[in-house]
């Protein structure tokens, strides 16, 4: 983004829309080298939470369509990173399971992106880091004031 000011500089949207498009720019840049996008590894993280998570429960925690869930969890399970397996509480569904490999990869990512996060964070303060964060999370938590 150019330092010359435009008349979206004062709009929140704009500058929320900008900061995450760097913010996922460097994230995808970081996790290249280990075959994952930021996206990928959002998914991978919530399985990873939760074990016997299904797909219809996956997209929902993401905001995801079932579509856009599916393919995926094919590309991932592809990669011999996920696993769905029968639900053995209800044979109907399948459970969503990381495998070895995915559970390590899971690990490295994670700290990968701690760290992107971190140098995309340094321009400000620590202070000022925490309070975004905060206010970012009460405002996500909270959308209906």
């Amino acid at each position: 983004m150019a330092t010359d000011v435009t008349p979206l500089d004062d709009r929140l949207g704009f500058l929320l829309k900008t900061a995450y498009a760097q913010l996922a720019q460097r994230v995808d840049a970081a996790l290249a080298p280990l075959g994952l996008t930021a996206r990928q590894l959002a998914v991978l993280s919530v399985i990873a939470a939760d074990d016997a998570l299904s797909q219809i429960a996956l997209g929902e925690r993401l905001g995801v369509d079932r579509t856009t869930i599916v393919a995926m969890l094919d590309e991932l399970e592809g990669s011999g990173l996920v696993e769905r397996r029968r639900d053995p509480r209800d044979r109907r569904r399948n459970a969503l399971v990381l495998t070895g490999s995915g559970r390590a990869r899971v690990m490295r990512a994670e700290r990968t992106r701690a760290a992107a996060e971190s140098a995309f964070l340094s321009r400000l303060d620590e202070s000022a880091a925490r309070d975004l964060v905060a206010a970012l999370r009460s405002l996500v938590r909270h959308p209906d004031g």
